[in-house]
């Protein structure tokens, strides 16, 4: 046995043992929700087919959103996986690495536990109750996002904060920031604990930098590559950012209720309860998570509120993180006391709303061998690579390299395509006329029924089997006019 693992406590074993169950199970798991339909161009696709682009050195403007890949996020994180693209695509890539992130995000969890309560069993819990909050397996199960690098980066950066490590946690927060325009939300607040409580030059350089780095991803990569710094204004409430803070200061009574409106408290709740709350003893670490948490409950965007979506992982490790810290400041027999507290809070709060398999909330999913899947591997291997493609968006992500895939009835018909709202129900007539094939259900109906037969004339039946068709362009035929 090598030493380095001889050198390796229970503790130690266990907390490695769990990183790498978590990360191989929701591997499997989500990837066997792909093979089976269950993800789609939004959010899975769209980064499949940006970061192939990367890796074959193109621009990477995402046909499937109608965007470049950088201009609807700044998620810069993403070109650590191109080398991947070059060795063996497939979208294994991005839920590997999507599991892996989460789960890793353990390891400073408890490498900080382990500093304030003492190397042991008590830090390991710790680690354990950051793998079992719900936020963290719903974001794995939730399609792809580089959301999900945050959680060991954001971890990592706390952790060196505190042992006033200043190397790691200088990697730390420019990979956090390198992960989405809006970490800023989390890192400005970790700077700004990091001035009042360790070192004042670094947590103010810590703000600084954010929001410097923040304003030229918005205004000045984001803006040049989509004409906007953000599409997501829309989901400040009152009208804006101008509109939010004039209501604020002249009726906060409406801000009350909208923050106590639509289940936004219960989501507090659910996203503080797995910890029983223990941070109040000492907040200052937990805090870190408050600016992330009140822009999500402030959000007019029912996802940003839903401990379901991505959009909660980012405040997981400064609560978890911020509850350790909190048990460390209390006497031996009531730490003792707390740690079985969260630890219960951990086990019930998991059972309840994580898709854990010991929970009662089990997503819904075929497997890979379900007729439907089985039958839509059977049409993708009959498209030809290279060709321009608008598919059904189960398939999009089975058909996402090449450099013109779109979810149909793109570009026939523009539904959620491009920067904002201007182009919907029209047709992208250079984009349409260049299109070789197009992937549908058998069996349409509603909407998808009526945007194909308003095309079927210029497309010939090439193959088809019990659920799926593949028509081809018919070049001597024009398309009709929308």
């Amino acid at each position: 046995m090598p030493t380095a693992i001889r050198r390796l406590s229970p503790p130690d074993l266990l907390v490695a043992g769990a990183v790498a169950v978590f990360a191989v199970y929701f591997s499997v798991i989500t990837l066997g929700v792909h093979h089976g339909l269950g993800t789609s161009s939004y959010d899975s696709a769209l980064y499949d087919q940006g970061v192939w682009l990367l890796s074959r050195f193109d621009a990477p403007f995402v046909t499937l959103m109608g965007r470049n890949l950088f201009g609807d996020h700044s998620s810069f994180v993403l070109v650590f996986l191109v080398p991947l693209y070059w060795v063996a695509p497939g979208a294994w890539i991005l839920f590997v690495s999507q599991a892996t992130a989460v789960a890793l995000g353990a390891v400073p969890v408890y490498w900080h536990a382990r500093r304030r309560l003492g190397a042991g069993w008590p830090a390991a819990v710790m680690a354990l109750v950051y793998l079992g909050h719900p936020a963290l397996s719903w974001t794995v199960m939730e399609n792809f996002h580089p959301d999900s690098f945050t959680a060991v980066f954001v971890a990592g950066a706390i952790w060196a904060a505190t042992e006033r490590r200043w190397r790691p946690y200088t990697v730390c927060v420019v990979l956090a920031l390198l992960v989405k325009e809006d970490v800023s939300l989390v890192v400005v607040p970790l700077g700004i604990w990091v001035a009042l409580e360790r070192r004042w030059r670094v947590g103010v350089a810590t703000v600084i930098g954010s929001i410097g780095f923040m304003l030229v991803a918005m205004f000045a990569v984001m803006r040049s590559l989509i004409g906007v710094p953000t599409r997501n204004t829309w989901r400040i409430p009152f009208d804006g950012p101008t509109g939010f803070i004039r209501t604020a200061l002249t009726d906060p009574t409406r801000v009350i209720d909208h923050l106590r409106s639509d289940g936004r408290l219960w989501y507090l709740w659910q996203m503080l309860a797995p910890v029983g709350f223990v941070f109040l003893r000492a907040p200052g670490v937990a805090l870190i998570s408050g600016l992330v948490l009140f822009t999500n409950i402030l959000s007019t965007f029912w996802y940003q509120y839903q401990i379901e979506y991505h959009y909660s992982l980012i405040a997981v490790p400064a609560i978890v993180m911020g509850a350790t810290w909190a048990i460390s400041a209390m006497r031996s027999e009531a730490r003792r006391r707390a740690l079985v507290l969260v630890v219960a809070a951990t086990a019930v709060t998991s059972a309840l709303w994580s898709p854990m398999p010991w929970s009662r909330v089990q997503p819904g999913s075929w497997g890979r061998d379900h007729p439907v899947a089985v039958s839509a591997r059977d049409v993708v291997g009959r498209v030809p690579d290279g060709v321009s493609v608008a598919a059904h968006h189960r398939l999009t992500p089975h058909l996402a390299y090449r450099s013109e895939i779109y979810q149909f009835p793109n570009p026939f018909r523009v539904v959620l395509y491009g920067v904002d709202n201007s182009l919907e129900g029209t047709r992208l007539a250079d984009r349409a006329d260049g299109v070789d094939y197009v992937v549908v259900q058998r069996v349409r109906e509603g909407a998808e029924a009526y945007d194909f037969a308003s095309i079927e004339v210029a497309f010939d039946l090439e193959y088809s089997n019990e659920h799926w068709e593949i028509w081809r362009r018919d070049r001597t035929v024009e398309l009709p006019e929308p």
